[in-house]
């Protein structure tokens, strides 16, 4: 009986065991369903086109696109709320848009948003165009400021007939009617979301990404010539932020702070020739200017960081020589901390290192500041002392730049400003001999004239 017992115990014992097995099996297998489906979740990159259209904005489109790219995205939306922009920025962007080899989906929105000018056109630049309720696009042409006129008028028939053909081309490429896009430039069209997905302008209406994205799942798109089935249902979305770079070239780029610095630069040079000696217009106007010009697209990018950090340097170096009590050293530093935030071009660094970056950035220009201010106090402190040979009447020095009537003369080791006393013009490398001490500032006479008179 109890062997029967027993036994009857040892297979009710197996069969849980039995169970718990299935169990364990099912409840794994389900996780590696569930793993599965998570790893074949799409994957859409998202880039945010907000206010101006500048070099910044093209810039971050570059990074994005590259970056999507590379993480083998399924999609890229570029979400479009601007005015408009810069024409050489805009025409950067839509060729960035063609080149991609990932499907670009331009969506206007949120509720209210616009695409005017520029954002038209990167709206029917779009292998998918779409709007949200209560959006509009359209109002292209281009125009100019007259200093003869109120305001702003229409630029030129020929620069309005090119960007009119530009769109017909963009949106004929696009499979979108050229005509409407031709109006757009020349008529300065405007439609709202309902007038722009009837006349076939763009393809939907949906009113936020998610549903969009529902939307155009299973649409077949032509991306370099090659057939694409979108699948965009339930994607994952990535929002790409501006990095620092991008953000500062936004801000010089904006066509009124660039000629807000090119005034700055201008008149900062223009001070500093008519009153040399203070250095400080002369190295604002000289960071103003090359910040004016990178701004109207003369030249951009890693060149304009270049510029800065050697204008920097050069301001620096001239800091050592020239008792301006830092007044270029204090430029140079802010000068080399511009040109080194301007410089990263890397679109596939992660976010941190950017951020990484800045900071060792700023850090840079703090040590370069505190040795600038170290330096500074000692040579003012040294200046502020008397001399340790008593009165600096009757001593020598070599005259190290041109005394017109003022300039810099080298005297026991130091360099001091000078002026000629009776107001007449010494070379650089003639010998002058200090008649008078006004505080920084020395009165001097030519030594042989001094002789000649003896």
């Amino acid at each position: 009986m109890l062997k029967v017992q027993y036994s009857l115990n040892k297979h009710r014992f197996r069969i849980w065991e039995v169970v718990l097995l299935i169990f364990a099996f099912l409840l794994l297998a389900s996780s590696s369903v569930s793993l599965s489906a998570a790893e074949e979740r799409p994957l859409v990159y998202v880039l945010e086109v907000e206010k101006t259209v500048t070099f910044g904005t093209a810039r971050y489109i570059e990074r994005g696109l590259e970056e999507a790219q590379f993480n083998q995205a399924d999609a890229c939306i570029i979400s479009l709320n601007t005015p408009g922009g810069l024409v050489d920025a805009t025409l950067e962007i839509i060729q960035d848009m063609s080149a991609a080899k990932i499907p670009v989906i331009t969506y206007v929105n949120p509720e209210g948003g616009i695409a005017a000018s520029a954002g038209t056109f990167i709206l029917l630049n779009g292998h998918i165009a779409a709007m949200s309720p209560g959006t509009t696009c359209g109002a292209a042409m281009p125009v100019t400021i007259s200093p003869n006129e109120e305001g702003t008028q229409a630029a030129d028939q020929k620069t309005i007939n090119f960007l009119a053909g530009h769109m017909k081309s963009i949106a004929d490429e696009r499979g979108r009617p050229a005509d409407i896009a031709g109006q757009f430039v020349t008529d300065n069209l405007v439609l709202n979301n309902r007038e722009a997905l009837e006349k076939g302008v763009v393809d939907y209406v949906a009113a936020n990404r998610e549903e969009l994205l529902e939307k155009i799942h299973n649409t077949t798109v032509t991306v370099n010539g090659q057939d694409r089935v979108l699948r965009t249902a339930g994607a994952h979305m990535v929002t790409v932020p501006q990095n620092t770079s991008e953000k500062a070239i936004n801000l010089i780029s904006d066509p009124t702070l660039s000629m807000l610095f090119l005034t700055i630069g201008v008149m900062g040079l223009l001070i500093g020739f008519y009153s040399p000696g203070f250095f400080l217009p002369e190295t604002l106007g000289a960071i103003s200017l090359i910040l004016g010009l990178s701004g109207i697209g003369l030249f951009q990018g890693n060149l304009t960081a270049g510029l800065l950090i050697l204008l920097g340097i050069g301001l620096l170096v001239a800091e050592l020589f020239t008792p301006t009590f830092g007044i270029l050293g204090i430029g140079g530093v802010v000068s080399i901390v511009i040109g080194i935030l301007l410089f990263p071009n890397e679109p596939l660094m992660p976010e941190r290192w950017f951020t990484a970056f800045k900071f060792m950035a700023l850090g840079v220009g703090l040590v370069v500041g505190v040795f600038l201010l170290i330096a500074t106090l000692g040579i003012a402190k040294l200046r502020g002392r008397k001399p340790a040979q008593g009165n600096m009447e009757s001593l020598e020095g070599v005259v190290s730049t041109e005394l017109n009537p003022r300039g810099f003369i080298r005297i026991s080791g130091e360099i001091w400003q000078a002026e000629t006393k009776d107001g007449n013009t010494v070379k650089e490398g003639e010998l002058v001999r200090v008649v008078q001490r006004k505080g920084l500032l020395l009165l001097v006479e030519p030594v042989n004239q001094n002789e000649n008179g003896g």
